[in-house]
């Protein structure tokens, strides 16, 4: 059975406001769905960081992305993606090269064990999604994305 937010926090007062219970509600909920995402990358040895960005990368074709391009595109903001990408070279998942068309521009590209890495998790990852969130079902999946949606973006 589901319990509110309150019940979880084992918060006896109220929220002083609709708008503070819901944001608190968004926050707690992407802590759980980011634990058990990590839970399930953890045996691959990948953070949910380092997911992201061989997503990232394996999206962004052979010719790859500079440092900022990806930076701009992690769904967490990561203080220092310059040290995430250096373990990540480290470990053989991605590579960097200077641009031929402009040598101040390192990009970075996902190797072939990237790649099967990230396609050895891609099935895990769905799954976990499926764990979470599929009990919603379609339509109030598409209520909640909508929402979501709205709530980043105000008119």
């Amino acid at each position: 059975m589901a319990t509110s937010l309150r019940d979880d926090l084992r918060q006896a007062r109220a929220f002083t406001s609709l708008e503070q219970e819901a944001h608190l509600n968004i926050v707690r909920t992407a802590l759980v769905l980011g634990a058990a995402l990590e839970d399930r990358l953890r045996p691959a040895g990948l953070s949910v960081a380092q997911f992201n960005v061989l997503r990232i990368l394996r999206g962004a074709g052979a010719e790859g992305l500079c440092r900022y391009e990806v930076a701009e595109r992690l769904l967490n903001r990561t203080p220092d993606v310059t040290r995430l990408l250096d373990r990540m070279v480290r470990d053989g998942l991605v590579i960097r090269a200077r641009a031929d068309d402009d040598r101040r521009q390192v990009r970075t590209a996902i190797t072939p064990k990237g790649l099967r890495l990230l396609a050895r998790v891609d099935g895990e990852v769905e799954a976990e999604h499926r764990r979470a969130l599929g009990h919603l079902g379609a339509r109030d999946l598409q209520q909640l994305v909508t929402l979501l949606t709205r709530a980043r973006h105000p008119a």
